[in-house]
């Protein structure tokens, strides 16, 4: 049985955009990819920047459900726990969107266009930041972190590491971060909560 339309679109786009990266994945190679026509691909996504936007929240590493829920639910599991998942989580996503997004920043006409757009969906990269610093208040207001942390840049350290390690290690070919992501996560982790407990 094939699978929906969207689906496979969706699918294809995620290939396309890792193998050929986004700016050379056009919109009919992967109508094309997905077995079936352009119209078709526009009846299920606006433009290519709300696919783009897609196939990073559904076919990648989920981040954005996991802070929704821990923001929900603070205590629920201890901090590190808390943590060391969204680190490893973070450390998936950028690993994987880093080859997609890459091409962005070669076109400027390309990158202002996916700006506006991103913008306009109340999407991009700061958002994951601001849920996370959500999350990191929550917690504070919990009484389970310091109540002086600044958990803006706590947030902001924790996936600004996330993102550097697959910058640095996706742009040296043949090069591995010295770490397992669960070993990094683990550390990052650890290193970020020491600096914020009471």
């Amino acid at each position: 049985m094939q699978k929906p339309t969207r689906a496979r679109i969706l699918d294809a786009a995620h290939e396309l955009m890792l193998t050929l990266g986004l700016s050379r994945a056009t919109t009919k190679e992967i109508a094309r990819a997905a077995g079936c026509s352009e119209a078709a691909l526009y009846k299920h996504f606006a433009n290519k920047e709300e696919l783009f936007v897609s196939v990073l929240q559904e076919r990648l590493p989920r981040l954005g459900p996991l802070l929704q829920r821990l923001t929900e639910e603070p205590g629920e599991r201890p901090v590190e726990e808390n943590l060391t998942e969204i680190a490893r989580l973070a450390a998936d996503f950028y690993a994987e969107s880093f080859p997609i997004g890459a091409s962005l920043y070669a076109e400027t006409k390309l990158k202002r266009r996916h700006e506006d757009a991103l913008q306009k969906m109340g999407k991009g990269p700061h958002v994951p930041i601001e849920a996370l610093d959500a999350y990191l208040r929550a917690e504070r207001d919990a009484g389970r972190i310091a109540p002086d942390a600044d958990t803006f840049a706590a947030a902001s350290l924790l996936l600004g590491a996330c993102a550097q390690r697959a910058f640095a290690y996706d742009a040296v070919v043949g090069k591995r971060p010295p770490q397992p992501v669960a070993e990094f996560a683990a550390a990052l982790a650890r290193t970020l909560l020491a600096g914020i407990s009471r």
